[in-house]
């Protein structure tokens, strides 16, 4: 690999590393931003997901008599008028209902290469592109097997280039 293309190539590793890194702290700090010190229904109904089989949080449940969300709510502005945080409503219905109820997984355990791993596979992805994108082209060019291999090569260059000075010559 010639030492320009091996320096650009380092670059734009280095580039989709920090890309990366970067991503993973905002997702991280939106994260921990939901968490907020004020707890409201509204926080607290989107991290839960309804459990009717409409497949949205219990915020957004398009069922008008949904089984499961409207009574959900009701506990929820108990819970809140017990003043109780965001948090502890969020896990006490994961106590109850189990980690299914999390409209998002959490960031713990086995389930934090499930945040990570979109991240990971775009940058193995990306390196390996550049990686043999590059090889490609900086990569040297193939030699015929056998020991007249050189020869033959220099021999054919040189027949044609005969050749074309004859078709020029004949041209003009």
């Amino acid at each position: 690999m010639a030492p320009a293309s091996a320096r650009i190539m380092k670059h734009a590793v280095s580039a989709l590393v920090i890309a990366a890194a970067v991503a993973m702290v905002a997702a991280l700090a939106a994260i921990t931003a939901q968490a907020g010190t004020r707890t409201s229904a509204q926080q607290v109904t989107e991290a839960l997901a309804c459990q009717c089989g409409c497949g949205l949080t219990v915020a957004n449940c398009i069922h008008p008599n949904c089984s499961f969300g409207i009574p959900v709510r009701g506990e929820i502005d108990q819970m809140i008028r017990g003043r109780m945080s965001a948090r502890a409503i969020v896990a006490s219905f994961r106590v109850k209902y189990g980690e299914k109820v999390l409209a998002a997984p959490t960031a713990e355990g086995f389930n934090l290469l499930a945040w990570t791993m979109p991240f990971i596979a775009l940058l193995a992805g990306g390196a390996m592109i550049f990686f043999f994108v590059g090889r490609r082209r900086t990569g040297a060019p193939a030699q015929p097997a056998g020991d007249d291999a050189p020869r033959a090569v220099s021999r054919g260059d040189a027949e044609l280039r005969k050749r074309l000075e004859r078709d020029v010559k004949e041209q003009a």
